[in-house]
């Protein structure tokens, strides 16, 4: 069903990254700038990652896994504590903004140019290198993202989910390799009653949520694709969620045939099969659209 599937080291089957999103209260001050020091409750369910994350950590030792974390760079401002903890694991930390803001509420290229340079300069500051990687907030790929990244250096993005393998963003900039997910693999849907947020949901429980993740495993593992959690410490990293992940970890040990990497490690994989002509990946020129629709097309003549 995937008519290009990578080859995965070692004859893996599928390629896994369980991805985190360290947003911690950064959403909070974005949505409600005039408040969010009055709202206590919901800081306090932000701020849960600071026990999650180490939680999650101790984790990866357990397994022996190396994954990789996104940071609003705002976020490692005022938690360095997290930031030490990860790498002192040897984890890879990436670019998720400065404070959470959407690329795609930016007034202008030079806006987004300036939260992205922003993040850049507190991610150097705090690891000794730069970021090789982003996560758009929200999911919120502008129009300028790909040329934005591809002038500064980055060597893949993980924000679309235009497939189930990596492939290639072409700019007249240059390239980057996407690495996409999904909806179905976002702990969001899941999990996530807040209503600070306008999100609603009914809570689901750990082992319903396993059941559209590890449906999601298993095609990616028949049919040769890459899977990629992007889940958040405050909604994963909860007591019983986060021991449920335990079990998924160890399901997909027991399946076998699967590789577990950093998006940075996936990344200079799908570039070594590209120079040894074992994958070619799926081009797409980047913005998808130069300009909006005519008018026409929404409009019934006469």
């Amino acid at each position: 069903m995937i008519e290009n599937p990578v080859p995965w080291p070692n004859g893996a089957r599928v390629a896994v990254a369980i991805t985190f999103d360290i947003d911690a209260d950064s959403i909070l001050h974005l949505d409600h700038p005039k408040h969010s020091h009055q709202m206590v409750a919901a800081q306090s369910l932000l701020r849960y990652d600071r026990i999650a994350v180490k939680r999650i950590l101790e984790l990866y030792r357990r397994f022996g896994l190396k994954q990789t974390f996104f940071f609003p760079a705002w976020c490692m401002e005022q938690y360095p504590d997290l930031v030490e903890a990860i790498l002192e694991d040897g984890h890879e930390i990436a670019h998720h903004g400065y404070i959470h803001e959407s690329p795609n509420k930016q007034a202008s290229r030079e806006d987004e140019r300036h939260w992205l340079q922003r993040g850049i300069d507190v991610i150097e500051r705090m690891t000794g290198s730069r970021p090789r990687g982003w996560r758009a907030p929200l999911y919120d790929f502008s129009e300028h993202s790909a040329d934005l990244l591809i002038e500064e250096g980055f060597l893949y993005d993980a924000s679309l989910m235009g497939d189930d393998v990596p492939y290639i963003l072409t700019t007249e900039r240059g390239e980057i390799v996407e690495l996409p997910s999904h909806w179905a693999l976002d702990d969001w849907p899941q999990y996530a009653y807040m209503p600070e947020f306008k999100s609603e949901i009914s809570v689901r429980a750990p082992d319903d949520a396993m059941r559209v993740y590890m449906a999601e495993f298993e095609a990616a593992h028949r049919y040769g694709g890459l899977w990629i959690a992007v889940w958040h410490p405050t909604v994963s990293g909860r007591l019983a969620r986060c021991d449920r992940m335990a079990t998924m970890i160890e399901d997909m040990m027991n399946k076998g045939s699967v590789w577990f990497a950093t998006l940075e490690e996936i990344t200079q994989h799908v570039a070594s099969c590209r120079e040894a002509g074992t994958f070619t990946p799926r081009v797409e020129p980047m913005p998808t659209y130069a300009k909006p629709l005519p008018e026409e097309t929404f409009t019934v003549p006469g």
